[in-house]
């Protein structure tokens, strides 16, 4: 694959090791509870909850299984398009399908929109805070960001239009399943991209030396900043917290 090779190891070193291992864990934690509360809010879920439910309603699996199963998956995708894990990729798998079913187990269900609306806004809004925790880390992508960008690289489509093709696919399949499609799920694709970004920034970790900032993925950085700001004055150095063409890119463009 191009641009720097990542592994499993890659960036276990610095001194804010400590702090990115800490966001890493609590976003992908945050990131279970997160969809766990959008399950209990019964007004839809996420395109890949979806696609999850409607697994767990046909196998008699937990939702949070099923979620490993699938990222498990998901991952020995990446083998024929060349992509290389991180930590943060192995523990994706994991730690989010773990969190998941815990909060079920806590949290019970409710009826009505007037307790399902609150725990879908929350949801939805500690997703956001979960995924610039975890991007911020910089500690690889997830399995599905993955799947996204490497295909991009293959087909050489654009981002935007890999994740559309596989979220609606992801969707429709998860529906036909059984799984909550609903205003949930509308919401969520809206809102998730400016929450993501908003909490990315607020969350990144000073830089060390030369690399850039949030650019482990397929291609290179641009040289300009984020779209939409001008590029820093003559002779600075100009570290976009998103890359062109990034798994971090697949998940903050809607």
């Amino acid at each position: 694959m191009g641009g720097s090779p990542l592994s499993i190891a890659s960036g276990l070193r610095g001194r804010h090791l400590t702090r990115r291992l800490v966001q890493l864990y609590a976003g992908l934690t945050l990131y279970g509870v997160s969809s766990a509360l959008l399950v209990r809010g019964g007004l839809g879920l996420e395109p890949w909850g979806v696609l999850h439910q409607g697994l767990a309603e046909k196998t008699g699996l937990t939702i949070g299984v099923v979620s490993i199963v699938v990222g498990a998956v998901v991952l020995l995708l990446w083998i024929p398009i060349r992509q290389r894990p991180g930590l943060g990729t192995v523990s994706n798998v994991f730690v989010i399908g773990l969190a998941m079913d815990g909060t079920l187990a806590l949290v019970p269900g409710v009826d009505g929109l007037a307790r399902g609306i609150p725990l879908l806004v929350l949801g939805i809004v500690l997703n956001g805070v979960a995924t610039g925790l975890y991007i911020a880390a910089r500690f690889g992508p997830g399995p599905r960001d993955g799947l996204m960008t490497g295909l991009h690289r293959l087909t050489g489509r654009s981002i935007r239009l890999v994740r559309t093709a596989i979220e609606l696919a992801v969707v429709a399949t998860g529906f036909v399943l059984g799984g909550s499609v609903g205003v949930g799920t509308v919401l969520y694709a809206l809102a998730i991209g400016p929450l993501a970004q908003f909490f990315l920034r607020w969350f990144a970790v000073p830089e060390e030396g030369p690399e850039k900032v949030l650019t482990e993925g397929p291609e290179e950085a641009p040289a300009e900043g984020i779209e939409g700001e001008p590029p820093g004055e003559a002779g600075s150095v100009v570290r976009p917290e998103v890359a062109a063409g990034t798994p971090e890119q697949a998940i903050l463009r809607p």
